[in-house]
């Protein structure tokens, strides 16, 4: 399903909320469709694009012990990127998301697996595990890309 980013960032904009994102397997596509819009840089602060472990380490303070315990691609690993996106960078929400757009995969992180975590000031930290099937990495990418911005509007609208 496709997000009116137009609204998202309206909505954001009047409740004078900003918005980070923390991406791994779509490597920025979450950024930029959030910054294709005129007038984005009001409400989006920055991306972080994480897209080895130690790029979560150093740049969202995932911990060391999480990666080697679950996995880049895990709900403990989407969680600790959201809560480090928005909190180093202080913005009021925060989407990361870490999974395997493929090729490949094995039995137990098939392709397609993507975790998301969502960070909204003063909220617990939501995360969840979309199975989108091995349907192709350009489209596993536009589905969590889809997924995330329909995660930071609902937020948003939950919230107004």
């Amino acid at each position: 399903m496709s997000v009116d980013i137009t609204q998202l960032l309206s909505l954001a904009k009047s409740q004078g909320a900003t918005l980070a994102t923390a991406e791994s397997c779509t490597g920025g596509m979450i950024a930029a469709a959030l910054t294709a819009v005129p007038g984005s840089s009001a409400v989006v602060d920055r991306g972080y694009v994480t897209y080895s472990n130690g790029a979560k380490q150093d740049m969202l303070g995932v911990n060391a012990a999480t990666l080697q315990n679950f996995g880049a691609v895990s709900e403990v690993v989407a969680r600790e990127m959201a809560d480090g996106a928005r909190t180093r960078s202080g913005v009021t929400l925060a989407v990361a998301v870490t999974g395997i757009a493929g090729p490949g995969g094995s039995d137990f992180k098939p392709e397609g697996r993507v975790c998301f975590g969502l960070s909204y000031i003063g909220s617990d930290t939501f995360v969840e595990t979309i199975e989108f099937g091995a349907i192709g990495r350009d489209k596993v990418r536009q589905a969590t890309t889809n997924h995330a911005l329909n995660m930071i509007l609902q937020t948003l609208i939950d919230h107004s």
